[in-house]
């Protein structure tokens, strides 16, 4: 049975909740206004603040679309087949979500990655920071990010999508690559290689770079005076405390992908396979939200006046 022929799949990993799936689709329906509302947010002070266009924040602004873009891929059909008896998915629309959800996790260490080159850059270099991170190269760079991204997804989509399946049942709560291989019975050996090399690209060469530069940052630190120390802790403490809840949540989906763990609960390992995809868009915001100073600055501002503007328009006239 080839794939092109494969009309649908099954997300085996949904459970009859009986009247409770009404409670867990409010939980998601909220956690995914929330996320929406945060991200896009933040993207609107970013873009619509002069004092904000520098690398820094066309780097979060970046990440903040990119964590729309992948909540988007998987909030939805979360929602739909919560309320729904029967879960399955269409051939395309899974491949469609593999997609959205692979780009986004290759994104997101992509961009973590070049956030820790802009602080190395700042940290280790402030004299030539201004000559080397000019709007030009920002915006090579984030095109870069995206680009190398989608043009990675779909060759792997591509080499998935030419396997001979013998089965059609997917054993999460959405679609991903590695699960459509596993359906397999085909020779794998092609894509198993790709996605290795992939995996190092996007994943352990990001975080070796990533430790690199702080490596620098630190070393800096020690060196430099009390003030040097202070402002980088400030501008590195979110961007590290993003990357470990990241991967956190890509470790426990690898694992739960690559290992058998039926003896967990089955709520426990939806829970876990979520969490890089839930978590993190939500994480992002508020952390960037009260940790980075000018952005809470204006945050402040703008709700300060929006409460005067508010009682003034209470006031009897």
């Amino acid at each position: 049975m080839n794939s092109t022929h494969v009309s649908y799949f099954t997300l085996s990993a949904y459970f009859d909740t009986g009247l409770l799936k009404y409670f867990y689709y409010m939980i998601m329906m909220f956690l995914y206004a929330s996320i929406i509302c945060a991200n896009l947010s933040l993207i609107v002070i970013i873009c619509t603040n002069r004092s904000l266009h520098e690398p820094m924040y066309m780097f979060l602004c970046s990440l903040f679309v990119n964590e729309l873009f992948g909540s988007t891929g998987l909030f939805p059909s979360l929602l739909v087949q919560i309320l729904s008896d029967i879960h399955t998915v269409s051939t395309y629309f899974c491949f469609l979500q593999v997609f959205c959800l692979h780009t986004y996790g290759n994104i997101q260490f992509l961009n973590l990655t070049i956030m820790s080159y802009d602080r190395y850059l700042a940290i280790c270099y402030p004299l030539q920071y201004n000559t080397q991170m000019t709007s030009t190269r920002v915006a090579g760079l984030i095109a870069l990010t995206w680009l190398f991204s989608f043009v990675g997804v779909v060759f792997m989509m591509s080499l998935s999508f030419s396997l001979q399946l013998c089965e059609n049942i997917i054993n999460k709560v959405y679609c991903d690559n590695y699960s459509i291989v596993k359906l397999a019975c085909s020779d794998i050996r092609v894509i198993n290689i790709y996605g290795l090399t992939a995996t190092f690209l996007t994943v352990f060469g990001p975080v070796l770079l990533i430790l690199y530069t702080y490596m620098r940052i630190l070393k800096v630190c020690f060196s430099g005076s009390k003030q040097t120390r202070q402002k980088a802790v400030s501008t590195c403490t979110p961007h590290l405390a993003s990357l470990l809840n990241f991967t956190f949540g890509c470790f426990f989906e690898i694992v739960q992908s690559r290992f058998n763990m039926n003896s967990l609960p089955n709520m426990l390992r939806i829970l876990l396979s979520v969490y890089w995809l839930t978590c993190q868009p939500l994480f992002n915001p508020l952390l960037y939200g009260l940790k980075v100073s000018k952005i809470r600055i204006i945050c402040k501002s703008l709700f300060f006046r929006s409460a005067v503007k508010h009682r003034s328009c209470q006031r009897p006239g």
